[in-house]
């Protein structure tokens, strides 16, 4: 009845297959207090890693275990694959395009080899979260098992 009053949602979508978890019970001090941004995490179980968004792909870490999506409502994206997967210097990852390219929702971005990453005793727990949320009015998170390109979060 009131439709005209509701605000568009900004929507992001799961960019792995696996299964969502809190960000509170991440075990990395950093993503569970919320100290690098608000949002969830998803549990691994598929080696390509996609764009949750639309829009530019800013920053790829020199060691490709993150990387940053700004979209088109302004805000910065962080999809930081796995926990403590900076000591890995890379292995285990492989770029699918670059850094400073325009992404759909769903395009591929990261390839993964996740047994590589388990055999270093790496927890896979991706974090997905908007670093900067002063532009965020609320954020509605979803829950449980998820494909790639289900809706994750709403972020108004």
């Amino acid at each position: 009845m009131f439709g005209f009053l509701k605000t568009k949602a900004t929507v992001i979508v799961a960019p792995v297959n696996g299964k969502v978890v809190a960000l509170e019970e991440v075990n990395d001090e950093v993503f569970s207090q919320k100290l690098a941004g608000e949002g969830i995490a998803i549990i691994p179980n598929d080696e390509l890693f996609r764009a949750p968004i639309r829009g530019k792909l800013t920053r790829i870490f020199p060691t490709n275990h993150a990387f940053v999506i700004r979209s088109g409502s302004g805000f910065d994206l962080l999809v930081h694959i796995g926990l403590d997967t900076v000591k890995l210097q890379g292995e285990g990852f492989e770029r699918v395009i670059e850094e400073g390219t325009m992404v759909e929702a769903g395009d591929a971005i990261m390839r993964v080899d996740l047994p590589c990453l388990q055999k270093y005793g790496i927890d896979c727990t991706t974090p997905i979260v908007i670093t900067d949320t002063k532009k965020i009015k609320t954020i509605e998170k979803r829950a449980g098992t998820v494909r790639s390109g289900d809706t994750i979060m709403e972020v108004f």
